[in-house]
């Protein structure tokens, strides 16, 4: 009886605590595994997003400046340019030249027919021969006097009366020869003549026309220009007045005669700067012997501008204006961004010349993004030159 198994005992099965162990190590493995995983995951993400706040950007080869040319507007003028105004009122009798007529020094323009002057100088002369008469009247009188003075039948003071009356009567005269010197020197200018060598550039009367002195804003009758020798005005800006220098030479160009460069020297310099426009006027000089040039033309004028010491070339999209200045956006060795404040010396359009606070060694970043602050990380892509 006691050898018989006993059917309800409970019995433990076989290697059922290795089997326990293996199911809670298991159990822990995946636990650590899940854990190690989402810390890996939650690394990776942050990682990708400190990747993606990190700029991409594109820098700049900077180069050093040479002798540049600097192109700016001129104004052609002649040498000498004279309108002719009448100084007498009147009509137009006969004109002798049109525009485009060479004309020499003194040769007629123009003939004035003058009633009122005339009729002037006929009553300044009558004038002045009844001052004469009047003076010679004057001058018997005393004469008598002063003999009967003489003798001493008469008194000092009738004589001295008589040699007074004289002596006005002799102004009278004077006054009367001087007017009429005035009225004759006037009819002379009832004809205009050139009052040098040159060319009638305009004309703007014709024949019976009334010409009258003293209308506000008459119109000269001629225009004489000489344009055997021109003058050329450029304003320079201030940031390239310092370059100017006596007898600098430039070249210049007008719009008729493309491709032809003309030569210039430098005449004259105002020597100070226009404070509404910030330029300084400079007259040029050219030779224009064949008339091949005509005042008023608009010239382009070249001029060749001195590079500074250290100047450098910066494209104007490497350019970022905040409250300092000028500013633009380097990277160091450690890639990080440094701002740097800049004094642009001559601005070229598409570029800028950099005077100071900027290195050829300086990498510069091209477009740089508006929210970019100094300090800023940044990975460095393409490298334009």
């Amino acid at each position: 009886m006691r050898d018989q198994p006993d059917i309800l005992r409970h019995t433990t099965p076989p290697r059922l605590k290795f089997w326990g162990v293996v199911a809670l190590c298991v159990a822990g493995a995946i636990a650590v595994g899940g854990t190690a995983l989402r810390l890996y995951n939650e690394h990776a993400a942050a990682t990708w997003a400190q990747d993606q706040d990190v700029r991409t950007v594109q820098l700049i080869k900077l180069s050093g400046v040479e002798n540049g040319a600097l192109i700016l507007p001129g104004d052609v003028q002649s040498w000498t340019n004279a309108p002719i105004y009448s100084r007498v009122s009147g009509y137009l009798k006969k004109w002798y030249v049109d525009i485009g007529t060479p004309v020499k020094a003194g040769q007629l323009l123009a003939e004035l027919e003058t009633p009122d002057l005339d009729g002037q100088v006929a009553q300044g002369n009558a004038d002045l021969n009844t001052a004469i008469a009047n003076q010679k009247l004057s001058a018997l009188t005393a004469k008598r006097w002063d003999a009967l003075l003489a003798e001493g039948a008469v008194s000092r003071q009738d004589a001295d009366a008589k040699d007074s009356d004289l002596a006005a009567k002799t102004a009278m005269a004077a006054s009367a020869r001087a007017n009429l010197d005035h009225l004759r020197a006037m009819e002379s200018f009832k004809r205009l003549v050139a009052p040098f060598d040159g060319i009638v550039t305009t004309r703007a009367v014709d024949l019976g026309a009334l010409v009258l002195v003293g209308t506000p804003g008459a119109t000269p009758l001629f225009t004489i220009s000489d344009q055997k020798k021109l003058r050329i005005y450029v304003r320079v800006p201030q940031t390239d007045a310092g370059a100017v220098r006596p007898g600098m030479t430039a070249t210049f160009t007008v719009p008729e005669m493309p491709g032809r460069d003309f030569s210039a020297t430098l005449g004259a310099s105002a020597d100070a700067v226009a404070s509404a426009s910030g330029t300084q006027l400079l007259q040029f000089q050219a030779d224009n012997s064949p008339g091949l040039i005509k005042p008023g033309d608009y010239a382009e004028v070249h001029f060749t501008i001195p590079a500074g010491k250290d100047a450098v070339h910066v494209p104007a999209t490497a350019l970022m204006f905040r409250d300092e200045g000028p500013m633009v956006a380097t990277v160091d060795g450690t890639n990080h961004v440094r701002m740097k404040v800049i004094s642009i010396q001559r601005d070229l359009g598409a570029s800028v010349e950099v005077g100071s606070g900027l290195s050829q060694n300086d990498r510069v970043i091209d477009n740089p993004p508006d929210a970019i602050r100094d300090g800023d990380p940044v990975r460095i892509g393409a490298t334009q030159s």
